[in-house]
């Protein structure tokens, strides 16, 4: 069977062979003067000039910003540009606007656009240029600008942008322009993002689009004030930004959330993200951490913005993308720490086990400024717990909280399954669910012979719970600050 990364790495080996080649041909050295191609004398005519006596500017763009360079340019373009597209076949991918221009017998010519569609929120999508051609006017003067997305098959894995102008230095202007118009009209704002693996893992990560939760602050369980401090926190800082400014405060700020598995971290956070409405959100999990450095550089083109990290835990001693010494939890730290102290980026991170991540933190102050720990429920939030479980069910509420007495140490997720299997007693049986069905639920659940069961639906029986768990929906804690 051939890997897919060997497969990865001669597809690139040969989109680089390729290049050089046409390079090769292009530049000739007896070949004299290249003449201009079709595409370069439609480039001259527009810029009123011999292209190749032109420099090009060029920029490399994320692929997942793609989307945000089409917007640019809309903002920027005038009422009398237009957009051609690239003949040319294969060669074209592998070509640079110079040698397009001035192709030694290339057929390089005017064709139709090339457009890709790319998501910009969760089941939407937006047409882009692909492979495009901008002949533009910018302040009374001509501009042409070639647009192509990423295209990692053929070498290619950031999309780019080529500028050719009579003066180079209104070229580098045009770039800045639409670098600052990209942030200003980006389709990312706002929306909450995640980033996986790319198809051809070239160290890059893709963006997905998830809908924001909606999470009210009362099927979260906790503490009294615990929720509303981390809020305040995360969320709440946001709204003093202007004067926080002013008075010279840093804006950057981390939180960690840490606990038993199935308490309710997650929950937490699906919360806060519910309330940071019109703030981009990344959230990153698991083997998604890896991708942390993109996530911090968007974070702070995007600000205000949410960057949630979680079961950190997992990835503790795992090593970064470039197989660096230290662990990818430092890159992490260090994500925290190139971010700018006025930026309104706050960072979220969930832990299942805080001590392989306390050692670390302590070592380095600042980076997260307020700890809150969510442990198992006590006895009232237990019963609290239960009754949210057990609000659409026909269970009395004596029944109810009898349940949650009997079942010491068990977390959220357990009252979820507990009530889960009454009902499906009831079914099972052909009746209508009653306080029986509970109390022989609970019987069930804390049999002796159910203690994988108990552990695995969220209930410990004294003993710390796999760091493999899900976290379950409700949680229950305290806070703390870290010191130094």
């Amino acid at each position: 069977m051939i890997d897919d990364d060997d497969v990865a790495a001669r597809d690139a080996e040969f989109a680089a062979l390729f290049r050089r080649f046409l390079t090769d041909v292009v530049h000739r050295a007896d070949a004299g003067p290249s003449a201009l191609t079709a595409l370069g004398e439609l480039v001259s005519q527009h810029l009123g000039v011999d292209a190749r006596t032109l420099a090009v500017v060029e920029d490399s763009i994320p692929a997942h910003r793609l989307a945000d360079l089409d917007a640019a340019f809309d903002a920027i373009a005038g009422p009398d540009d237009r957009i051609v597209g690239v003949s040319g076949g294969q060669q074209k991918r592998f070509a640079s606007l110079v040698e397009m221009i001035a192709g030694g017998g290339m057929p390089f010519g005017e064709a139709p656009v090339d457009y890709v569609s790319v998501d910009v929120g969760p089941g939407e999508q937006r047409s882009v240029v692909g492979f495009g051609l901008r002949l533009m006017t910018v302040d009374g003067e001509p501009v042409v600008a070639l647009q192509r997305a990423a295209d990692p098959q053929h070498g290619r894995v950031l999309a780019s942008v080529e500028l050719l102008a009579r003066d180079r230095g209104r070229a580098a202007s045009l770039l800045a322009a639409l670098r600052t118009a990209m942030n200003e009209h980006s389709v990312l704002r706002g929306k909450v993002l995640t980033f996986s693996q790319s198809a051809f893992d070239y160290g890059t990560g893709a963006i997905g689009f998830l809908p924001r939760p909606e999470v009210p602050a009362e099927s979260v369980v906790l503490p009294e004030g615990a929720l509303a401090r981390v809020r305040e926190h995360i969320v709440g800082i946001r709204e003093h930004a202007p004067r926080l400014r002013a008075a010279g405060a840093h804006l950057k700020r981390g939180a960690l959330l840490y606990g038993p598995p199935g308490t309710g971290k997650t929950l937490t956070v699906n919360h806060l993200v519910s309330r940071a409405e019109g703030v981009t959100t990344v959230l990153l999990t698991g083997a998604s951490i890896r991708f942390i450095t993109e996530a911090a550089q968007l974070a702070r083109a995007m600000s205000p913005s949410l960057v949630v990290l979680e079961d950190v835990d997992l990835i503790a001693h795992e090593r970064d993308l470039h197989g660096s010494p230290q662990p990818l939890l430092f890159s992490v730290l260090d994500a925290l720490d190139g971010l700018d102290g006025d930026a309104d980026v706050a960072f979220v991170m969930t832990t299942n086990r805080v001590e392989l991540l306390e050692r670390a933190l302590v070592e380095r102050p600042g980076r997260v400024d307020l700890a809150v720990e969510i442990p198992l429920p006590d006895a009232d939030a237990r019963r609290r717990l239960f009754a949210i479980y057990a609000g659409g069910a026909p269970f009395s509420d004596a029944a109810v909280a009898e349940a949650a007495d009997r079942c010491e140490g068990v977390t959220g997720s357990f009252a979820k399954e507990l009530v889960r299997r009454a009902l499906l007693r009831a079914a099972t049986a052909g009746e209508a669910p009653s306080d029986e069905h509970l109390r022989q639920a609970t019987d069930e659940l804390l049999d002796d012979r159910e203690v994988l069961t108990r552990r695995l639906v969220g209930g410990t029986d004294g003993v710390e719970a796999s760091p493999w768990e899900d976290d379950g929906p409700t949680g229950y804690g305290s806070t703390v600050s870290f010191s130094g």
